[in-house]
């Protein structure tokens, strides 16, 4: 999806809570059961990291955390009051399940008239290649990701031809002329 698109997705979530696991998604490249395993202990604003524990593999790692999704966060907190799952189910005794965070993005799709995007874990596969395209290396983003393997990042990347036709030689960039 463009980010145009994801936009879209984001503005179509039903109220804070929807948008607030949408984003986070995004904003963090989160697989979905990294994101409904977080707990409010896992957001670190002084550092502005989010900490996945027991990621794909049982691995730890830190992502960013985005400004946008602390300002957003911070009000999902006021009103909502979650004790120890960011996400808990409505019984509120443990996280929320996969199933209901893919209902969520899937009504948010539908409601956008969205045709992209197959799952929630495709807001992930947007983290990377719009990471990408903002001219982040590729070794950070397999670092967010938590890959082990570059080439697991690369199948997630996807670029779009503008970004070919904005391509400047290397040559063209060294002052072979002087003025």
């Amino acid at each position: 999806m463009s980010s145009e698109e994801v936009l879209r997705l984001l503005r179509a979530a039903r109220g804070l809570k929807q948008r607030v696991l949408l984003m986070t998604a995004y904003s963090a490249g989160l697989r979905v059961s990294e994101l409904v395993s977080l707990k409010i202990t896992d957001i670190d604003p002084g550092r502005m990291t989010l900490r996945v524990q027991q990621g794909k593999g049982g691995k730890d790692r830190y992502t960013i955390l985005s400004e946008h999704l602390l300002v957003e966060l911070r009000q999902y907190w006021k009103r909502y009051r979650p004790a120890l799952w960011l996400f808990p189910n409505r019984a509120k005794n443990g996280p929320l399940s996969r199933g209901e965070a893919w209902h969520i993005f899937n009504s948010a799709k539908r409601r956008a008239g969205l045709k992209k995007g197959r799952g929630i874990h495709s807001l992930r596969a947007c983290f990377a290649t719009h990471l990408l395209e903002a001219g982040v290396d590729l070794r950070s983003i397999q670092f967010l990701m938590g890959h082990t393997s570059i080439l697991s990042t690369q199948r997630y990347l996807r670029l779009r031809p503008h970004n070919v036709d904005n391509a400047v030689s290397p040559l063209d960039r060294l002052q072979l002329y002087r003025a």
